[in-house]
């Protein structure tokens, strides 16, 4: 008997990376927050008015991609989208998840085919948790999902978005589909939001409210790897 084999999708490679808001370089926006080993695993992004400005706003997908994840999780991540990237780096096809939550709609769905610079949904504040903006992150390890316990909180796991995309804005061999894992994110059970079926809950505190500031610069702490 043949030995079973992990689920496959199909995606095209990428041909590059933008950034998830004012597209495709961030315009209009800045980095509220940024990536902090052990506590802060992505960035946040913000409308340069500050406050719920930017309710509302576009997200787009940073790349080619599958959606392998889009679903409302509650007060924690609120509404959350995941979308699995396949690109050329060298000779060597790597794999990233980009990850896009505390959305106030999600214009998706699992399994979707995306173009870069496609909408996945709209800034939100994760149901009232949070002032409105974009909590983004770019994943190495495709195991996380919604569910970020019993993973290291660092680089092991995880990229610095914006160096990332910095690195990566134009890339070989984009366009041709490819295979690429799904599945990924076992089995474990969602607890059901006790107001909404669809969502699991996991309340953290409120962030303070963002000041304006130019855009890239981070006004609470720098990327700290």
């Amino acid at each position: 008997m043949a030995a079973p084999t992990n689920p496959t999708g199909k995606t095209r490679l990428a041909d590059g990376f933008d950034f998830p808001v004012g597209k495709p370089n961030g315009d209009n926006y800045y980095k509220s927050r940024g990536f902090r080993a052990g506590y802060h695993l992505g960035e946040d992004w913000n409308g340069i008015a500050g406050g719920n400005s930017d309710l509302g706003a576009p997200v787009y997908v940073i790349a080619h991609g599958l959606v392998v994840f889009a679903r409302d999780m509650g007060r924690s991540w609120g509404n959350l989208v995941i979308v699995r990237h396949e690109f050329l780096e060298g000779s060597e096809t790597k794999t990233v998840d980009s990850v896009y939550a505390h959305l106030d709609k999600i214009l998706v769905k699992t399994d979707q085919q995306l173009m870069r610079g496609d909408q996945v949904g709209t800034i939100g504040t994760a149901h009232g948790t949070y002032p409105a903006h974009l909590h983004f992150e770019i994943r190495k390890n495709l195991g996380i999902g919604y569910n970020q316990r019993g993973f290291a909180k660092d680089l092991s796991n995880y990229f610095l978005p914006t160096p990332f995309i910095l690195a990566h804005r134009t890339l070989t061999g984009g366009g041709r589909t490819v295979p690429v894992a799904i599945g990924t994110f076992g089995t474990e059970a969602i607890t059901p939001h006790p107001t909404n079926p669809q969502a699991s809950p996991s309340p953290t505190p409120k962030l303070e409210k963002p000041s304006p500031e130019p855009k890239f610069r981070v006004n609470r702490y720098d990327d700290t790897p």
